[in-house]
């Protein structure tokens, strides 16, 4: 499930429409909130945008519920290429040079994921959900 997405459909606006009607910080409170009711579910992973993980709050409550948070964390130049064209729908993204200012930010909080995957240039999405699923798996067996 995407986060983002759910919020959308919650609000019955995009998430640029939030942040212009609403502001940024109602639109935290209700990304939080929807984070919350995905854990009465079972069996599900949650896409969360990119500034849900720098929430402390949001953490707790994905490592209370049970879940395991997951980093991918591909070069710059891969997020940057595969957004591009994209950016109208993410309100905190200026330019390329004030998304990677942004990004730098946000990546302490990124690395407090159980689990922390690099992810290489030529890797498919198959490749990487392999990756994922041994990464669980090993964190399961740790656990």
């Amino acid at each position: 499930m995407d986060l983002d997405e759910a919020v959308e459909t919650r609000m019955g606006m995009s998430i640029p429409e939030i942040f212009s009607a609403r502001g940024e910080t109602e639109f935290r409170r209700i990304e939080s909130a929807e984070l919350t009711a995905t854990t009465a579910r079972s069996n599900l992973v949650v896409a969360t945008g990119g500034g849900a993980f720098s929430s402390p709050d949001n953490r707790r409550v994905i490592e209370d519920s049970g879940g395991v948070s997951v980093f991918l964390d591909p070069p710059w130049s891969v997020i940057e290429r595969r957004l591009e064209g994209e950016t109208e729908h993410r309100p905190n993204w200026v330019d390329g040079d004030q998304a990677r200012v942004l990004y730098a930010a946000r990546a302490d909080d990124y690395r407090m994921s159980a689990i922390h995957l690099r992810i290489d240039d030529g890797e498919t999405p198959e490749m990487i959900a392999e990756r994922i699923e041994a990464a669980l798996t090993e964190t399961a067996c740790v656990s």
